[in-house]
């Protein structure tokens, strides 16, 4: 894996400058699309490269190629030194001290990937079960594996490599009746092998959505006006930890550094040890899962991976921090540094975001709810760019009258201020489930695998809209 590169621009770099990393990275990805009972797409993709970082006297700079040959290497070299000699300093730039580590980590798959023609014989299986049912207005499959191998060098003696496969699926389905329709999509992702297919239960959770998707069409009521009480689904709690906490809690977005590019944060560092929800809600974010979309051992940065507890019940535990932002507000990196690819920047990133579980049942939420909505999955959603303000429609949701979950209600909007909801969760389910997702952050943007979650929570007194 060009090792000796590696270690060839680390060489060269160090030499000038008081700090240097190498990131020497290579993908390789199959990916098959599906659309409307025919195979549309195949594609590979097989990519290498390395980056380079460098700091000299509290500046940084980067630079990365695709051309893995001595002389390039050395250009790019010369190209981050002098991007760092370039900059204004009169904000000098720190990294936190961190343990060194020398290992190698591995995902090792139960199961290899298989040949092109077992993954058509599955899309072709989805599509068959689709199309027995009615209304099928549009139907889209994408299913792709990838490897990923890693190597960090760092002049402070870092030597860490990797090798992670992962397995994704997506769908987007959409059911038309007279002149309405209602969509939905859904996504899986696990870091392992073709083993991972069996347990997302593809067709069962399809062919669900496809009935429930006709049923509010043909059945579904409007929901009430006025001030009732919710229940959310694992699927919302899980994108209300990803987008109202994680996002605002990464520190570069805190410190202002991602306010040009991605957004703000309503969060500033002397809200630590702020009381923002109740004492039943416990965010955290850990890439030590295993098998999780999210996962990694060691973060871009070289630093070792671990739970963080984002907000401790109801407290501001803790920001998303890397080796940067953990030295300016006077702690240490989390691990929470991530790029995308080689030719990109590592930018503080979540990974398996989610709300910790409590001790009700789903039925024990509903039973002293007079009225109210379950809203099991939404349709859409919007935030703002400080993440403050926030607003979920429902997909598949229900009347809870007296206690016990009724008929389907369409598009329920529950739209709140994020210390507004948080204050507002007075019970949290105990069964937890974890949705995989595509994180989008920076810019140039960058993609990124990640894990939502947690288990359904209640929400009291809220306005529907």
């Amino acid at each position: 894996m060009y090792e000796d590169i590696a270690e060839y621009a680390l060489e060269t770099a160090h030499k000038e400058t008081n700090w240097a990393e190498i990131r020497l990275q290579s993908s390789r990805a199959h990916s098959l699309l599906w659309k409307n009972g025919s195979l549309e797409n195949v594609s590979f993709f097989d990519q290498h490269g390395l980056s380079i970082r460098v700091l000299i006297n509290g500046a940084m700079g980067f630079a990365s190629t695709n051309i893995l040959a001595k002389k390039t290497v050395k250009d790019i070299v010369t190209k981050a030194i002098k991007m760092a000699k370039g900059q204004d300093k009169k904000k000098p730039l720190h990294l936190s001290k961190e343990k060194i580590y020398s290992t190698d980590w591995v995902v090792r798959p139960k199961k290899d990937f298989p040949d092109i023609t077992e993954k058509i014989s599955l899309l072709k299986h989805i599509d068959d079960v689709l199309a027995s049912m009615d209304n099928i207005q549009a139907c889209f499959y994408h299913i792709e594996d990838s490897t990923q191998k890693k190597l960090y060098l760092n002049s402070e003696g870092a030597h860490i490599s990797s090798v992670v496969p992962s397995l994704s699926f997506f769908y987007l389905l959409s059911i038309g009746f007279n002149t309405e329709s209602q969509q939905i999509n859904r996504q899986f992702g696990n870091t392992g092998g073709w083993e991972c297919i069996n347990d997302w239960n593809i067709t069962e959770k399809i062919s669900h959505d496809a009935t429930v998707l006709n049923d509010l069409i043909t059945k579904g009521q409007k929901p009430p006006v006025g001030c009732v009480d919710f229940v959310v689904g694992p699927s919302i709690t899980g994108l209300i930890a990803h987008e109202s906490c994680g996002h605002p809690f990464e520190a570069d977005r805190i410190n202002g550094r991602e306010s040009a590019q991605a957004g703000k944060s309503f969060i500033s560092p002397a809200m630590m040890g702020h009381r923002l929800g109740t004492s039943v809600v416990t965010v955290v974010d850990d890439p030590t899962i295993p098998a999780s979309y999210g996962y990694y051992q060691y973060d871009d940065e070289g630093v070792k991976a671990h739970k963080k507890v984002l907000i401790k019940e109801g407290v501001i535990n803790t920001f998303l921090h890397n080796r940067e932002t953990g030295y300016l507000m006077g702690t240490q990196s989390n691990a929470s540094s991530r790029a995308s690819s080689f030719d990109s920047e590592p930018i503080i990133r979540m990974s398996n975001t989610y709300m910790a579980g409590g001790d009700h049942s789903l039925e024990e939420l509903c039973e002293d709810i007079s009225l109210g909505i379950y809203m099991a999955s939404y349709m859409e959603w919007n935030i703002d760019d400080s993440r403050y303000n926030q607003k979920y429609v429902g997909s598949e949701s229900y009347l809870i009258q007296n206690g016990k979950i009724g008929p389907l209600v369409r598009q329920p909007a529950l739209e709140i201020t994020t210390p507004g909801l948080y204050q507002s969760i007075d019970a949290v389910g105990k069964d937890i489930d974890f949705f995989a997702a595509t994180c989008g952050k920076g810019d140039p943007m960058q993609g990124i695998p990640v894990w939502t979650g947690g288990p359904a929570i209640r929400l009291r007194n809220i306005q529907i809209t």
